[in-house]
């Protein structure tokens, strides 16, 4: 495995950590917050945050479902962050900005492990 794929994973697996860890500290009330907290998003955080470590492994691991995962969770995390930024009044300017934290590693991601590969395979032959 190249070395941008393995930043990427490494990348995946600090993010997935990070969100689970966050998260479930707000969820068992360990951690609270001087702002409104929507339930569903920090579910959702803890969520694919999981979903992020498992596909840090693959990401790891060179496995094709890797890839469809990585766009999984990149376009989950988008919509989310344009329901936050777009439809929802209740979510905290804090809520909206790790949103855009969590999708720009996500772009960063998908960089690393699809786009450069692929390009410097193309330019290798």
């Amino acid at each position: 495995m190249n070395v941008f794929k393995k930043i990427a994973a490494v990348l995946a697996l600090f993010i997935g950590l990070m969100s689970v860890f966050a998260g479930s500290k707000v969820l068992l009330g360990i951690d609270t917050k001087d702002y409104n907290i929507l339930t569903w998003l920090v579910s959702y955080n803890v969520i694919y945050g999981v979903i992020s470590v498992l596909t840090a492994y693959l990401i790891w691991r060179a496995k094709k479902i890797s890839k469809a995962l990585i766009l999984f969770i990149l376009t989950s995390h988008f919509i989310v962050f344009i329901v936050l930024n777009f439809f929802n009044n209740s979510a905290a300017s804090e809520s909206v900005k790790a949103m855009i934290f969590r999708t720009g590693i996500w772009v960063l991601i998908a960089a690393l492990s699809l786009i450069i590969p692929k390009y410097f395979n193309k330019h290798k032959k």
